[in-house]
């Protein structure tokens, strides 16, 4: 069988770190690793091609066509779906991915086949044989149209498989992190068990904190052929098991790589220990989720930190050479003294980069229900979901002005705080030029946001 597996392209009224850290598209790398014996298999990523949908069917002629989807890509997906079967009314089309997890009821249309809750090898290798058979039955983690997408009911978990990057290969200098460029992505391990108020990552993973196979991850570190990698966990420091682990596997593989990992400000503090070898075998940023300069803000998102463990974990990331990409999100009951304040914290904390995003209470999380009342937007309107646009009504300011503190902060941070030189130095004119084009983008959508 010929499966074509497709991203969707960018939506481009949409505010998203797209430009800023564009990465493979692991989930269908995982895909093509596991169909590639049995299929003839080719990944399509709208992201970077200028080819239409269906000019690549009627290139490849696929049987089958499938699509991942996050919460803004619903529409498109859908659209995509359609004129799949439009170009050849023969194809099968599935959907996939994290907005197939969280609501896989988005995807109940006539151009969607089959809707992949999760993925594993067994269900996976049960829907091809059904396919093959012609026999559509009922199968975990599948929702099928012939069914009238009834579930089996039982809720499971995508299995980490190993991707296969060569998939990707014509595409891969492409995707970048930030200022690193190239840039492959990877998981070490899965679930989290901080189970913030507001984070999607939980719930989609698990709370519990689990090594991937360390066979598979050697294969993994072994194919990847870019001088960076983005580790996605997370959390990566949550375990003295997980980081002897890694500095081991690294040390015994003679890996000579960029390494860039997401972290706790509690796990910065319980395992500063490790930070000085993590440092020397090429770790070079952690991006740390400080979210806001109030203790009670941190209390309420179930954050185990304070305002001043914050700074003291700056302190300790540039201790040992290691850049401070922070992550902040702004409260909707703030006012312009809540930004100023803000302002002020970032210049405090000294990050290398810092990102703003107002708070996106997803539904289906505890703040959801909290803030339901002043949703902006309906869940419907998929676009908007993007944790750049303002979701939630502001409560002391109006919404042109929350736009325009939000702008204000980004533009403080770019040109005040962002030691320009020094990140030249660091990634090389041609990355900072494209960091600053996907700056420039995010202004205007903000400048037209105002405006509406």
């Amino acid at each position: 069988m010929r499966i074509l597996l497709v991203r969707p392209p960018r939506i481009k009224q949409a505010i998203t770190l797209s430009d800023f850290m564009f990465s493979e598209p692991l989930g269908l790398e995982i895909i093509y690793g596991a169909l590639k014996e049995d299929h003839e298999v080719q990944i399509f990523d709208m992201m970077v091609e200028t080819k239409s949908l269906r000019a690549k069917i009627k290139e490849f002629l696929p049987h089958l066509v499938g699509m991942t989807s996050l919460c803004i890509d619903v529409v498109k997906v859908l659209d995509l779906c359609r004129e799949a079967k439009e170009t050849d009314s023969r194809i099968i089309t599935l959907v996939g991915g994290t907005q197939a997890y969280l609501n896989p009821e988005a995807f109940y249309d006539e151009g969607v086949d089959h809707i992949f809750e999760y993925t594993t090898k067994d269900n996976l290798k049960d829907f091809f044989a059904s396919i093959n058979k012609g026999d559509i039955h009922p199968i975990d983690g599948i929702r099928s149209r012939a069914l009238a997408y009834k579930s089996t009911g039982l809720r499971g978990r995508n299995e980490y498989m190993l991707p296969d990057r060569g998939s990707t290969e014509k595409y891969r200098e492409e995707y970048s992190y930030f200022g690193y460029k190239p840039a492959a992505i990877m998981e070490f391990g899965t679930g989290c068990q901080k189970v913030c108020d507001f984070c999607l990552r939980w719930r989609i993973e698990g709370a519990e904190e689990k090594l991937i196979n360390l066979d598979l991850t050697k294969n993994d570190l072994r194919n990847i052929k870019e001088p960076t990698i983005m580790f996605i966990d997370n959390d990566f420091l949550c375990s003295d098991e997980k980081l002897n682990t890694f500095i081991n596997l690294v040390k015994d593989l003679n890996l000579k790589k960029n390494y860039i990992m997401y972290g706790s400000v509690k796990g910065i503090i319980e395992y500063e220990k490790y930070l000085k070898v993590l440092h020397e075998i090429g770790l070079k940023a952690l991006l740390v989720g400080y979210e806001t300069f109030n203790d009670d803000e941190l209390s309420k998102y179930h954050k185990s930190s304070s305002a001043d463990d914050n700074i003291k974990t700056a302190e300790i990331l540039r201790k040992y050479g290691i850049d401070v990409w922070a992550s902040f999100m702004a409260h909707p009951d703030w006012d312009k003294k809540d930004f100023k304040s803000l302002r002020r914290y970032i210049k405090k904390l000294k990050p290398q980069i810092t990102t703003i995003s107002p708070l996106t209470p997803f539904p289906n999380l505890p703040m959801y229900r909290t803030l339901e009342d002043r949703l902006l937007y309906s869940m419907e309107d998929y676009e908007k979901w993007s944790f750049g646009q303002v979701m939630i009504k502001p409560s002391k300011i109006s919404l042109r002005e929350y736009y325009g503190e939000l702008l204000k902060t980004n533009l403080y941070v770019n040109i005040f705080i962002n030691k320009n030189t020094e990140m030249i130095k660091k990634y090389g004119l041609k990355n900072i030029y494209r960091v600053l084009k996907g700056s420039i983008k995010a202004v205007k959508k903000y400048k037209a946001l105002m405006n509406e």
